[in-house]
């Protein structure tokens, strides 16, 4: 009874702790549903890169072939 102190109150800081603890909790959760619809939409985007183009029903025409021109050593035409 002599050297006896009275408990701390420290029901203040429990209850900041919780709520530092659920608000980094509900950033993960957020953070991890985002990086899933991220995730989603590149895998929708791949799939529709993956697809084959559609054929055109008509005769396609030839390209006609480019020949190179010699250069010279200056980088003109001749």
């Amino acid at each position: 009874m002599f050297l006896q102190e009275a408990i701390p109150d420290t029901s203040g800081y429990m209850i900041a702790g919780y709520a530092v603890a659920f608000i980094v909790m509900g950033l993960y959760i957020l953070s991890m549903y985002l990086r899933t619809r991220n995730l989603n939409q590149d895998i929708a985007r791949l799939e529709e890169m993956d697809k084959p183009l559609p054929m055109k029903t008509g005769k396609a025409k030839p390209r006609p072939k480019k020949t190179a021109e010699p250069v010279t050593k200056r980088g003109g035409k001749k």
